[in-house]
C-alpha cells in the first residue's frame, strides 16, 4: 500500500472515472463506486492475482462484480490496471455496441468474468468458481506441483444479500468449506426504494457465521488498508469462505447525497458532479481525469501479471514434465475438448415395445460419457434417485476433511473429497443452477444439473444467464408432463416447454425413446457455446425398431421424417415429441387402415431444426402438405409455426389432474385413438 494521501488520490481516481461516465451517458448508478471504490482498489492493487495482458491466463483469481448496477467501477478498474478497455470505451459507457454495458455483460471485455446484473446471481456464480477450482486442485495438483491454485473474490450489496439464490449458494458454499472464496459486502445501508431499515434488519454476520462463513468487518469503508488488512486475514482461513463486511457510504464525497438513496440509481448532476469534485480535491474542469503518477500505479499490475503467469507457465512445464498424462487432460479440459472415443461407451439400445423411461436411459448415457470425459460433473437438487443423475463409483465433492460415511443417493463408492464428480446441492434449484454457470464461466469442467421439469421456474433467472453467456451447462430435466400422474397439477409441467423454447440460445430436446435420449446427451457433451436442456420422461416409452423406422440421428436436425407415407406425398403429418411419437406411429396404424396415408415427423429440438437449411424443413414439412396435426402433452403455444392454419395442435392449455398416468392421457386425448380421430378429421377438411 502507499502513503495514504496518494492512495486517498488512486481511490479518487476510481470514484470520478465512474461518476464521469455515468454523468456523460445520463444514466447508471454512481453511488455504488463511489462507496466501493477502497474495496476495489485494495483488490486490484495487492490482493488479486491476475494479468491484463491474457485476461484468459487459467490460474489467475476471479473477480465477480455481483452488485452489477455499478459496472463502472469494474470498467474502470480494467481500464486502469491496462485491460483492453480503452478511455473511450469508458466515455462510451451504456452505448450501441460499447463493451461497457450498463450492467457487466461476460464476453464483451477480459476480465468481465461474468454477467451480473440480477442481484444475487453474481454471489452464486461465485459460488461455483470455487466449486470448479477445488475440483480441479484436486484432480490435477501433485505434490510439488500445484497448477490449480487461485481465489474467488466478489464485491456483494445489501441487495444480493436478500435474494434467495444467494442464501441458497451461500448455505452451500459453508457446507462445502470453499476457503478460497473471499466476498466484500458493501454494507452501505441504501437500496433503490430508502434504507434498508425498511426492509433488511436481520444480523448478517450471525446468518453467515450460521452458513459456516467466518465474518470480518471494516468499520470504515473508505480505509483501504483496514481492508486490505482484512482480506490478508481471510486468505489466511483455508476451511470457511470469508464474507468481509465494510461499512461504506453509498456515494462518497458527494456533499448533498451521500448516504442516501438519491445517489443509488441516478447521474449526480452537473452541479453535484462538481461540488464533489471540489469536496474531494478534483479538478472540477477536467473529466475522466487520471493523474499521470496514479496510471503508472495502477499499471503496475500489468508488470506483477505477467511476472506472475511466468512462474505459473514455468510450473507449468515442469508439471507436464512428471505428469504428462495429467498434463494433456488438464490442457483438454481447459480447451473444452472432448477426448479421443468420449462417446465409445454409449450404448445403442434394441428395439423393445416394452422400452424404458428416457430418464433411466439418459443416466445410463451420462455414466457412459463420464467413464471417458473425466471432467464431467454435476449433481441434481436432491433428486438423483428420481432424475438418475449419479455418476457412479465417480465420488462426492465435499471438504476433504469430511469423512466418507454418508454417501449421495446412487453414487456408491469413487473418490470423497474435492476429486468427487458428484455434487449435493440439496433442494436449492436456483442456486444449483447459478452455481453450474461458475463453473462453466470458470472453465476446466462440463457441468450439468438437474431437477424436475417443472421446477425448472424455480432456476428459470440463471439458465436464461447460461443462455446469455452462452455457457454449455447441461440441464436434466425429468418427469415432464401429466404423465407423472398422481402427483398433481403442482407437479406436472405444462407452460414450461414453450416458456424454455422461447428463450434464446438454448437448446431445448425432447426425445422420444432410448436412441434419442442418446443422441440427446451427444449433442450436449458437444455444446462449446450455449446451455442444452434434456426433457425426459418419468413413464416408460417404447425403444422404436430402427431397423424399420429414420435412425436416431435426425435427432441432431431438430426434426426428422421417422415413418414415411406410402405415397409420393402423405395425406396428412404427424408431428410429435417426446412420449407422443410412439402414440403418432400408433395413430398413423390406424389411419392406414382408414385410408389415410400418414408421415410421422420426430420433433425433438424446434431450435435446432428452425436453424436447418431451407432445403430440408422442406422435405421433412412440405408447404404442399397442408393436413399437420402436432401432438404434444404441454402447452400448444408456438406449435401452429409448424401445422399452419389448417392443421391442428393436441395439446393441453390447462393444467393436469391428479390420476393415474392411463386415466389422464386418456382424458386428456393423448392416446392412439384419439389423435387418429382428430387426425381424420384434419385430413378429410
Amino acid at each position: 500500500m502507499q502513503d495514504k494521501s496518494k492512495r486517498e488520490q488512486h481511490v479518487n481516481a476510481i470514484r470520478f472515472l465512474a461518476v464521469d461516465g455515468v454523468q456523460k451517458a445520463n444514466s447508471g448508478h454512481p453511488g455504488m463506486p463511489m462507496g466501493a471504490a477502497p474495496m476495489a482498489y485494495a483488490l486490484w492493487t495487492s490482493a488479486m492475482r491476475y494479468n491484463p495482458r491474457n485476461g484468459d491466463w487459467f490460474d489467475r483469481d476471479r473477480f465477480v462484480l455481483s452488485a452489477g448496477h455499478g459496472s463502472m467501477l469494474l470498467y474502470a478498474m480494467l481500464h486502469l490496471t491496462g485491460y483492453d478497455m480503452s478511455l473511450d470505451d469508458l466515455k462510451n459507457f451504456r452505448q450501441w455496441k460499447s463493451p461497457t454495458a450498463g450492467h457487466p455483460e461476460r464476453g464483451d471485455a477480459a476480465g468481465i468474468e461474468t454477467t451480473t446484473g440480477p442481484l444475487g446471481q453474481g454471489f452464486a456464480t461465485g459460488v461455483g468458481m470455487a466449486v470448479a477450482e477445488a475440483w480441479m486442485a484436486a484432480r490435477y495438483n501433485r505434490p510439488g506441483h500445484e497448477i490449480v491454485d487461485h481465489h474467488t473474490y466478489a464485491i456483494c450489496s445489501d441487495g444480493d444479500l436478500m435474494e434467495g439464490v444467494a442464501a441458497e449458494a451461500a448455505s452451500l458454499a459453508g457446507d462445502l468449506k470453499l476457503g478460497k472464496l473471499i466476498y466484500l459486502y458493501d454494507d452501505n445501508s441504501i437500496t433503490l426504494a430508502g434504507e434498508t431499515d425498511l426492509v433488511f434488519r436481520e444480523d448478517r454476520t450471525k446468518r453467515f457465521e450460521a452458513y459456516g462463513w467466518q465474518v470480518l468487518t471494516v468499520d470504515d469503508g473508505d480505509d483501504a488498508g483496514a481492508i486490505q488488512a482484512a482480506i490478508i486475514e481471510a486468505k489466511a482461513e483455508t476451511e470457511r469462505p470469508s464474507l468481509i463486511r465494510v461499512k461504506s457510504t453509498i456515494g462518497f464525497g458527494s456533499p448533498n447525497m451521500a448516504g442516501t438513496s438519491k445517489v443509488h440509481g441516478s447521474p449526480l448532476g452537473d452541479e453535484e458532479v462538481a461540488a464533489t469534485k471540489r469536496n474531494l480535491g478534483w479538478p472540477e474542469d477536467k473529466d475522466f481525469h487520471i493523474p499521470e503518477d496514479t496510471r503508472e500505479h495502477f499499471l503496475e499490475a500489468v508488470g506483477r501479471g505477467e511476472a506472475a503467469e511466468n512462474v505459473w507457465n514455468e510450473r507449468f512445464a515442469a508439471y507436464e514434465s512428471a505428469h504428462p498424462d495429467l498434463a494433456a487432460e488438464f490442457k483438454r479440459s481447459v480447451t473444452g475438448e472432448l477426448p479421443d472415443g468420449w462417446n465409445s461407451d454409449i450404448p445403442v439400445f434394441d428395439a423393445d415395445e416394452k422400452g424404458a423411461a428416457t430418464r433411466v436411459v439418459s443416466g445410463k448415457v451420462l455414466n457412459a460419457i463420464a467413464g471417458q470425459v473425466p471432467n464431467l460433473v454435476g449433481g441434481s437438487a436432491d433428486l438423483n434417485p428420481s432424475t438418475n443423475t449419479a455418476l457412479v463409483g465417480m465420488g462426492d465433492f465435499a471438504h476433504p476433511s469430511v469423512k466418507g460415511d454418508r454417501e449421495i443417493a446412487g453414487a456408491v463408492g469413487g473418490e470423497w473429497g474435492y476429486g468427487g464428480r458428484n455434487i449435493a446441492f440439496g433442494v436449492r434449484e436456483h442456486g444449483m443452477a447459478a452455481i453450474g454457470n461458475g463453473m462453466a464461466a470458470h472453465g476446466g469442467v462440463r457441468p450439468f444439473v438437474s431437477t424436475f421439469f417443472v421446477f425448472c421456474d424455480y432456476l428459470r433467472p440463471s439458465l436464461r444467464l447460461s443462455a446469455i453467456m452462452e455457457l454449455p451447462v447441461t440441464y436434466v430435466f425429468t418427469h415432464d408432463s401429466i404423465a407423472l400422474g398422481e402427483d398433481g397439477t403442482t407437479h406436472q409441467p405444462v407452460e414450461q416447454l414453450a416458456s424454455l423454447r422461447a428463450i434464446p440460445g438454448v437448446t431445448v430436446l425432447r426425445p422420444c425413446d432410448a436412441n434419442e435420449t442418446a443422441e440427446a446427451w451427444k449433442v450436449a457433451a458437444e455444446s462449446t457455446d450455449r446451455p442444452t436442456v434434456l426433457v425426459l420422461t418419468r413413464q416408460n416409452v417404447p425403444v422404436l425398431d430402427r431397423s424399420v423406422l429414420a435412425r436416431a440421428d435426425g435427432l441432431r436436425r431438430g426434426a426428422y421424417v421417422l415413418a414415411d407415407s406410402d405415397k409420393s406425398e402423405p395425406d396428412i403429418i404427424l408431428v410429435a415429441s417426446g412420449s407422443e411419437v410412439s402414440v403418432a406411429l400408433e395413430a398413423k396404424a390406424q389411419l392406414s387402415g382408414q385410408g389415410v396415408d400418414a408421415r410421422v415427423v420426430s420433433m425433438p429440438s424446434w431450435d435446432l431444426f428452425d436453424a436447418q437449411p431451407d432445403e430440408y424443413r422442406e422435405s421433412v414439412l412440405p408447404k404442399s402438405v397442408r393436413a399437420r396435426v402436432a401432438i404434444e402433452a404441454g402447452s400448444t403455444m408456438g406449435w401452429h409455426k409448424y401445422v399452419g392454419d389448417s392443421g391442428d395442435v393436441i395439446g393441453l392449455d390447462r393444467f393436469g389432474a391428479s390420476a393415474p398416468m392411463k386415466v389422464l392421457l386418456e382424458k386428456f386425448g393423448f392416446t392412439a385413438d384419439s389423435v387418429a380421430k382428430r387426425a381424420l378429421e384434419v385430413a378429410r377438411g
